[in-house]
């Protein structure tokens, strides 16, 4: 019997109180001239973080990985980072702060620490393969947790945990 995914679904309440918790964290990580957000999950953080810090400036990056919603395939960068942004200070990412919704194996985040090396990197959630590559991060989860957030979720039955993956109780 294959193991049991652990599930960590997230309402919109929770993930808003974690975006501002994220920017009360980030207050004194700055000042950032910019927030580049990972699409498509960095956008709702990114939105929420710039309200708080009073950023004015949002571009994102656009890497594709998981092409199914559940296996993680080839990373494809679909849109590069805006030269307005990588050209500023040393070219190197300084100033600017990196905004995504999760880290799970890390490599999105490797794709885009390499275009930006010195950029602050920053997530709501963080899995143990990824936690290395971000600075600032809100909660860890294990890597066999599957997060399920408010965009992708729809009210429906929860089987109780100590039924497992059969639904039966």
């Amino acid at each position: 019997m294959a193991p049991v995914q652990k599930a960590f679904p997230v309402s919109w309440d929770q993930f808003h109180r974690d975006a501002r918790a994220l920017a009360w964290r980030l207050a004194d990580s700055g000042p950032f001239g910019a927030i580049v957000c990972i699409t498509r999950g960095g956008m709702f953080p990114a939105a929420v973080i710039a309200r708080e810090l009073e950023i004015r400036v949002i571009e994102t990056v656009c890497v594709a990985s998981y092409h199914d919603y559940e296996h993680q395939g080839e990373m494809q960068v679909l849109k590069e980072i805006a030269a307005a942004i990588t050209s500023v200070g040393s070219g190197k990412g300084k100033g600017v702060l990196v905004v995504d919704d999760l880290t799970d194996t890390g490599k999105t985040a490797k794709v885009v620490r390499d275009m930006m090396p010195e950029a602050h990197f920053a997530t709501l959630y963080a899995k143990p393969a990824g936690k290395p590559l971000v600075d600032t991060y809100i909660t860890e989860v294990s890597q066999d947790t599957w997060i399920y957030f408010p965009w992708d979720m729809g009210l429906s039955y929860q089987a109780p945990i100590s039924a497992g993956s059969s639904g039966e109780g």
